[in-house]
């Protein structure tokens, strides 16, 4: 395999018009990527090509529909590329928590009393309230794993004692939004198979009936720091964002192509019966579409350089997200090491060296994170979130619902050694600025 190795990262930033911003007479410093990452001039010029020259609705005779058809036809393929499945097991939507909604109600369709979900303390709630939506409609119990507050994982064997023989689905994140910790998915899959084995070895029944449960993944904040393969998690459905990794607002589920077909999906009579487009109500933002693919293709042009001229798309992805993930640690553990030096500083989640992305969150004692990220973009143009990012039950199972949640910093492709020193420096001046 060639050397983990990009292109420069001033090369890299090039690609990236918002880095050209200036706050308060500085360079802005995006810290923000898991909310959404700034997108490169080739995802916007894509938007604009399409809006330009092809807006239409889809499957009619005449060019630009044709044109449109092509467009989304080629997007799926590239999202197909970067997870390791089937252009037609893709399916687009306004964002991943409508998907899901929609997902829940089509198989809830199927399940009622007695009948079981499990989800987990750990995740974004968009992985948690749509289960539970459903499964209060159809009258089903859902069972809550646990998270270890101290080490910010699951507690797998209260995930393995909460899966039994009436659960239908287990939705788990491929890695927290919140505290950066990534799930050992596929060891997760095996207990689910296991479930639903008979003891020669068999499987018991399929989605029609009550065999093995199905498992849901989030991977929305996963999808920006690691190499997806569906097949080896051994999930039924992933869902993720493109805005999370350089691309437009948008939503995308990945499913199993026969149990996309097989889904009682609400649905509209004379719409697509075909996976996965029978997912997709309505009509979709075809610009966004367009720019999903745009940024699947920047992800492997990082990577044009690598093994042989022919590789294929997917075959550069991976060296591109595995190449950023081995950067990223570097960079990563710069930044926890300094912020850990700072007095009052408290950070969350697993340290570096541990399976986790490059997402930091900490609090800083006696200053509301809120107004910690206020004085970061006033005085040093740093941009950072607060609050629970919708990890609800995580933040509350730190203790720190009722005193403004956490402080979010998250490295994405374009960060520099400079912005994380900057950052690190601006928390330090905002801590002696309280001690003093």
């Amino acid at each position: 395999m060639p050397p983990l190795t990009l292109p420069s990262l001033p090369d890299i930033r090039a690609h990236f018009p918002a880095l050209a911003r200036v706050h308060n007479g500085k360079p802005v410093a995006y810290f923000d990527g898991p909310g959404g990452t700034q997108v490169p001039q080739a995802v916007i010029q894509a938007m604009v090509d399409y809006l330009t020259h092809h807006n239409a609705n889809t499957h009619w005779a005449y060019p630009s529909s044709v044109e449109t058809d092509a467009i989304i036809l080629e997007a799926r393929r590239a999202m197909a590329d970067l997870l390791g499945g089937a252009p037609e097991e893709v399916a687009f939507g306004a964002n991943m928590t409508t998907l899901t909604f929609h997902l829940s109600r089509a198989l809830g369709a199927g399940w009622g009393p007695g009948d079981e979900v499990v989800v987990t303390e750990l995740d974004h709630h968009a992985n948690v309230d749509p289960w539970r939506r459903m499964a209060r409609e159809r009258g089903m119990t859902v069972r809550t794993v646990r998270m270890d507050p101290a080490t910010g994982r699951l507690d797998l064997d209260h995930l393995a004692q909460s899966v039994g023989p009436a659960t239908r689905l287990v939705a788990v994140g491929l890695a927290s939004n919140a505290l950066g910790t990534v799930n050992p998915v596929s060891d997760i899959a095996s207990v689910i198979q296991a479930q639903g084995s008979r003891a020669d070895g068999s499987e018991v029944g399929g989605p029609a009936e009550k065999g093995r449960p199905l498992l849901f993944v989030d991977a929305v904040h996963a999808a920006s720091h690691m190499f997806l393969d569906v097949q080896a998690l051994g999930c039924d459905f992933l869902a993720c964002s493109p805005y999370k990794f350089y691309g437009p607002h948008l939503g995308v589920m990945w499913g199993r192509r026969e149990l996309l077909q097989g889904l009682d999906v609400p649905k509209l009579a004379p719409s697509p019966n075909d996976a996965a487009e029978r997912l997709e109500t309505g009509t979709l933002s075809h610009e966004a579409i367009a720019g999903v693919r745009a940024g699947v293709d920047f992800l492997a042009s990082l990577s044009a350089g690598a093994g042989s001229p022919a590789s294929s798309r997917r075959a550069r992805l991976r060296h591109t997200m595995e190449a950023l993930h081995h950067s990223g640690e570097t960079l990563f553990r710069r930044l926890w090491e300094g912020l850990d030096a700072v007095p009052g500083v408290r950070l969350y989640g697993p340290p570096p060296g541990e399976l986790r992305t490059t997402t930091l969150v900490f609090t800083v004692e006696g200053v509301h994170p809120r107004e910690v990220c206020r004085l970061l973009a006033h005085d040093h143009a740093v941009f950072l979130s607060d609050g629970d990012f919708y990890a609800t039950t995580a933040v509350d199972r730190l203790g720190l619902s009722h005193s403004g949640g956490l402080v979010r910093a998250g490295l994405a492709c374009y960060t520099t050694e400079e912005e994380v020193d900057r950052l690190v420096a601006g928390v330090n001046e905002i801590s002696r600025e309280i001690t003093t």
